[in-house]
C-alpha cells in the first residue's frame, strides 16, 4: 500500500531537476528560487539533498556552480559516485534557466497536492478512529490546512539550512528598506523604536487597572497597523460592542468629543469631519469579533481563515473562557485556567506567526502602595502570563488617582518585560474626550 500511495504521491522529477539545472546555469536565479521553494518541497532524496548544498553556499555568498556544488555536496556528506553524471545532466535536460520561476512553480505545486494528500489521508485515519473526538479532529484538520497554506513544515522537522534562508531574507529586506524597524508600526513612534515595532509570533501583553485606556490604546494600535501595513487586523472584544468599538474609533479619528457623537450634538465644520472620519475608518483592513464567549481555539480557527492576516488583539484575557469552552465557577483555580489560556495565546501567535496583543487587568495589590505604578507581580490571576509573554506594558495615568497631579492627561506606558530590548517609560498624551493617545509631539487640537 505504501508503495502504490508513493508512486501515485503527485510529484514532477522534471522540474525538480530544471530547478537544480537552472541555478547551476545561471546562478542569479537562485536567490528568487530559494524565496519560493524549501527543500522539503522536493519529493526526489537526491534532488533535495542537491538543492540543500546549494541553499547552504547561498546563505554563506558563496559561488554557485557545478564544481562548487559538488566539493559542498562532499563537504555535507551526500557526494557519491554519481554525483559529477548527474550534475551534468542536470544542465544537459534543462532548456533554458529563463524558465526557472516556472520550473519553480510546477515543483512548489506538486509539494502542495502532495501536502494536501497526506493531511487527508491523516485526517481519514482520525476520523475513521474517532480518536480525540469530532472537535479535537476539525482543530487539527484545519492546522494542518492552514500551515500548507502558508508554507509551513508539517512535519515539524525543519534543516537549519532552510531557516537560515529565511532569516537571511529577512535581512535582506530590512537592509534594502534602510535599516530600522523590522516590526509593524504602532502609530507611537517611542513606542516603536523601545520594541521594534510588532513582530512576527510575539505576544504582548497591555496590563493596567480599570479604566486607564487599555482597550483605547489597543484600538489605536489595530487602526493604525490595518490602516499602514497592508496587512489584515483581527479585534477580539469580549467586553465592547462592536458599536462601541466604531464609535471610540470615529471620536478618536474625527477629533470630536465621543460624548458628542453619542448625544448626536454635530454641528457645522464636525459633519465635513465625521464623513471624512467614517469614511477613513471603513477603509481601514479591519475585522471584529465581539462574541464574549470566545475560547482561545475559536480565535484561532478564525484567524487561520483570513486572508494575509498581520495582527490579532484580544480584549481582554481575564474574560476569556477555558481551553474546552466551558463556563467557570468561583470554586475553580482561575490562576491555572488564566496560566492555561496564556499559553495557548503564545502558542497561537507562533502558529499563526502574527504579533498577538492581549490586554490584562491588574490586581488591586497596586492601589496599596504609595506608588501605584503597575509592575509584574501585579498581573491578575496569573505569573504564567509574564512568562509567556515577549514583551509585557503597563498602563498608568498618575491624575487618575490624583486629580491635582501635574501630568494632567499624561500617560505613561511602562514596560516592564521586552524580549527585544530595554525596558523604560515611554509617556504619551492621553485625550479623554477622543478616548485616543499619541506621541507628546503630536498632539491635536479639538480645532485641527
Amino acid at each position: 500500500m505504501d508503495e502504490l500511495f508513493s508512486r501515485q504521491s503527485p510529484h514532477s522529477i522534471e522540474a525538480e531537476q530544471a530547478v537544480l539545472g537552472s541555478i547551476l546555469i545561471d546562478e542569479r536565479c537562485a536567490s528568487d528560487i530559494i524565496a519560493l521553494v524549501k527543500p522539503q518541497d522536493f519529493f526526489s532524496t537526491a534532488n533535495k539533498e542537491i538543492y540543500e548544498s546549494i541553499v547552504t553556499m547561498f546563505n554563506f555568498s558563496k559561488t554557485i556552480d557545478p564544481v562548487t556544488v559538488l566539493e559542498q555536496m562532499r563537504a555535507s556528506g551526500v557526494w557519491n559516485d554519481q554525483s559529477p553524471a548527474y550534475i551534468r545532466d542536470l544542465m544537459l535536460m534543462t532548456p533554458t534557466a529563463s524558465n526557472a520561476m516556472e520550473y519553480a512553480n510546477i515543483l512548489k505545486d506538486k509539494a502542495l497536492l502532495r501536502g494536501i494528500a497526506d493531511a487527508g489521508r491523516d485526517i481519514n485515519s482520525m476520523a475513521v478512529t474517532g480518536e480525540g473526538g469530532a472537535s479535537t479532529i476539525m482543530e487539527i484538520a484545519e492546522k494542518r490546512i492552514y500551515d500548507l497554506r502558508h508554507g509551513r513544515n508539517v512535519d515539524g522537522l525543519e534543516p537549519i539550512s532552510s531557516i537560515m534562508a529565511d532569516v537571511y531574507q529577512q535581512i535582506e529586506i530590512a537592509s534594502r528598506s534602510g535599516g530600522g524597524i523590522p516590526g509593524l508600526r504602532t502609530g507611537l513612534g517611542d513606542l516603536d523604536e523601545a520594541i521594534m515595532g510588532l513582530n512576527n509570533s510575539d505576544l504582548i501583553l497591555i496590563a493596567s487597572r480599570p479604566g486607564m485606556g487599555k482597550t483605547s490604546i489597543a484600538l489605536n494600535i489595530a487602526f493604525h497597523t490595518a490602516k499602514t501595513s497592508g496587512k489584515t487586523v483581527v479585534f477580539f472584544a469580549l467586553e465592547m460592542s462592536r458599536e462601541q468599538l466604531a464609535m471610540s474609533l470615529l471620536a478618536s479619528q474625527s477629533y470630536i468629543d465621543g460624548k458628542k457623537l453619542q448625544e448626536g450634538r454635530i454641528h457645522g465644520d464636525e459633519w465635513r469631519r465625521l464623513t471624512d472620519a467614517a469614511m477613513s475608518v471603513s477603509e481601514a483592513d479591519l475585522l471584529i469579533n465581539d462574541s464574549s464567549a470566545l475560547t482561545v481555539t475559536d480565535m484561532n480557527a478564525q484567524c487561520r481563515r483570513v486572508q494575509n492576516l498581520g495582527l490579532v488583539v484580544v480584549d481582554y484575557i481575564q474574560l476569556m473562557q477555558s481551553a474546552s469552552g466551558a463556563k467557570q465557577n468561583y470554586n475553580e483555580n482561575r490562576t491555572q485556567v488564566v496560566s492555561d489560556i496564556s499559553r495557548m495565546m503564545k502558542i497561537m501567535a507562533k502558529d499563526l506567526n502574527v504579533p498577538v496583543i492581549c490586554l490584562s487587568q491588574l490586581s488591586r495589590a497596586n492601589e496599596a502602595r504609595t506608588n501605584k505604578r503597575p509592575t509584574l507581580s501585579d498581573l491578575r490571576d496569573s505569573g504564567a502570563i509574564e512568562q509567556d509573554a515577549d514583551i509585557v506594558m503597563g498602563l498608568y495615568r498618575d491624575d487618575y488617582y490624583n486629580p491635582y497631579s501635574e501630568a494632567h492627561n499624561i500617560a505613561e506606558l511602562i514596560i516592564l518585560k521586552n524580549r527585544r530590548g530595554e525596558t523604560g517609560t515611554i509617556e504619551l498624551q492621553w485625550l479623554p474626550e477622543f478616548t485616543a493617545f499619541a506621541s507628546l509631539d503630536k498632539v491635536h487640537s479639538e480645532g485641527d
